[in-house]
């Protein structure tokens, strides 16, 4: 995808099964060459401004869009169930279960924020996450990691591979479904995933190269709930 731009209009186009990206006339496949066909024009267009926004090179990172729906089509579909199955398996080490011993200040914090995500999983799953301090391993039930998977498994795949990208980032599959279900923002998730580190930046300071993996990794969460968003939209 990456190398100098080659075309000179984009527009959606439809077909039976749903909407193109055309480049000129020239219908755009993903990387392995798979149909890219999206539900509802929404997302359609939103991935095809991507495309008019490349000026003389195409950059890739500019298209966090294009990168998922790509993703989606030669990854998740050709391997789906294995996709739900690693995606599931953050529950057995899922960042909200692993809690600080001290400063008190910051286990506040992370109370404040993780315990009522927790409580909404449990609610939404009928099971409850095990927690655990310092570097002890929590042990989590069968039945978690079965319900979790339940509701991963719950998703179409552009949803699919939006999620992934949402609890790969953040580190948790709670946060990540959290944001799939609309229980917190793309936004609240980046702070709940980066509390640590935004708690020690506030007391030591931070440097410039640790801010701005911070910010990607907002940037890229917010990407992917947008995708979800999009997902989503009816004509």
């Amino acid at each position: 995808m990456q190398g100098r731009r080659f075309y000179t209009a984009v527009s959606v186009g439809e077909d039976g099964a749903g909407y193109v990206i055309l480049l000129d006339s020239r219908e755009v496949r993903s990387p392995a060459g798979g149909e890219l066909v999206l539900a509802n024009r929404a997302l359609a267009e939103a991935v095809a401004d991507e495309w008019r926004a490349q000026e003389v090179e195409i950059v890739p990172r500019t298209m966090p869009l294009m990168s998922l729906v790509a993703t989606a089509v030669d990854r998740v579909v050709p391997r789906r169930g294995e996709v739900v199955d690693a995606i599931a398996q953050y529950a057995r080490t899922d960042l909200l279960s692993y809690r600080a011993e001290a400063p008190a200040e910051l286990v506040a914090r992370q109370c404040s924020l993780w315990d009522p995500l927790l409580e909404w999983c449990a609610e939404r799953t009928g099971t409850t996450l095990a927690v655990t301090t310092g570097v002890m391993p929590a042990q989590q039930s069968p039945d978690v990691l079965e319900a979790i998977a339940t509701l991963v498994a719950d998703r179409s795949d552009l949803e699919l591979v939006a999620l992934h990208e949402l609890v790969t980032l953040s580190g948790s599959v709670v946060l990540g479904l959290a944001v799939a279900e609309g229980r917190i923002s793309g936004d609240e998730a980046a702070v709940a995933a980066q509390l640590d580190e935004i708690w020690q930046a506030g007391r030591w300071g931070e440097d410039e190269e640790a801010r701005e993996r911070r910010d990607t990794v907002r940037r890229e969460l917010l990407a992917a709930e947008r995708l979800l968003r999009l997902c989503r939209s009816v004509n």
